[in-house]
């Protein structure tokens, strides 16, 4: 993987206006950040919806609508990936609600964490039944997975997945490092992980809040992709001095990946890595 994976996250579930006023919340705040990275030079970005009035994470389909579709005004070959996070919401219906959106407002993937874990205060729940039922559902929309890993275990969750054809190569991987209770941002941890990824799987790793920096500089340096944005991180300097700004995080890894000779992959060159529609109308996979 010669050329470099920017996986964009602008907002994820728990930065509030409160915490930072840098983080994006409305659908057109979501948008703007998204085009602003997108100019500015990013593969695919991965979004989190909220409540126009409260701020809250939302699982409604509607509202995942109206940003994909803003977002496509400008980027029509951008890859999306819609989270399926089992953070605040447990139910199928709700999980894969926006799953069912389809023509122009069809997500070319959906995230898929691969075990139940704990956050800081709360517990993400993915029951492998619930795994199971997702990856089905994508697989019958043409939706490819994001593969969402915090542990070594999860890896090989993934893998069975694959050996009962839930989910099908190309595989596409984010390692995710720094949660309190899953793998930590050191070299061992990492190197273990990937050895025990497929070999012709996509990678990009992340590193959650103060790790942010050194992971993704790590990633860069080893021929790896990145996820950045102020869903994992809202400080730009490691004393937490600086709130930070999607747009200067993304600059950030702009320079580090030039240091390291690295160019960015597009959005056309993942898509054919990853056998997916090209976009401009046609999103996510084929499955034969």
């Amino acid at each position: 993987m010669d050329k470099l994976i920017i996986n964009f996250t602008p907002t994820g579930m728990i930065p509030t206006k409160d915490m930072t006023p840098h983080v994006p919340v409305t659908i057109n705040e979501i948008v703007e950040d998204v085009h602003r990275a997108y100019e500015l030079g990013i593969t695919m970005t991965h979004i989190h919806a909220r409540d126009e009035k409260t701020g809250v994470p939302t699982y409604k389909k509607e509202v995942y609508a109206e940003m994909i579709a803003g977002i496509r005004k400008y980027a029509p070959d951008l890859v999306i990936c819609t989270s399926l996070s089992g953070r605040d919401f447990n139910t199928i219906d709700k999980r894969g609600d926006v799953l069912t959106l389809e023509g122009n407002l069809k997500p070319d993937m959906g995230s898929l964490t691969l075990s139940s874990l704990n956050f800081n205060k709360v517990a993400s729940m993915n029951a492998p039944s619930m795994i199971e039922d997702l990856a089905s559902l994508m697989k019958s929309k043409g939706i490819v997975p994001e593969l969402e890993v915090f542990d070594v275990g999860m890896i090989n969750f993934g893998k069975f997945l694959v050996k009962k054809d839930f989910i099908r190569p190309p595989l596409y991987y984010n390692l995710l490092f720094g949660n309190i209770a899953c793998a930590q941002t050191n070299l061992l941890h990492t190197g273990v992980m990937l050895n025990d990824i497929q070999e012709d799987a996509l990678v990009s790793i992340a590193g959650i809040g103060h790790g942010q920096l050194m992971m993704n500089s790590m990633a860069i340096a080893i021929g790896k992709g990145v996820r950045v944005g102020l869903e994992d991180n809202i400080w730009y300097d490691a004393e937490r001095t600086r709130l930070a700004t999607n747009k200067e995080l993304i600059e950030r890894i702009h320079v580090i990946a030039k240091a390291n000779n690295r160019d960015v992959m597009t959005p056309t060159e993942f898509r054919a890595q990853m056998q997916m529609e090209p976009g401009y109308g046609r999103y996510g996979r084929i499955y034969n």
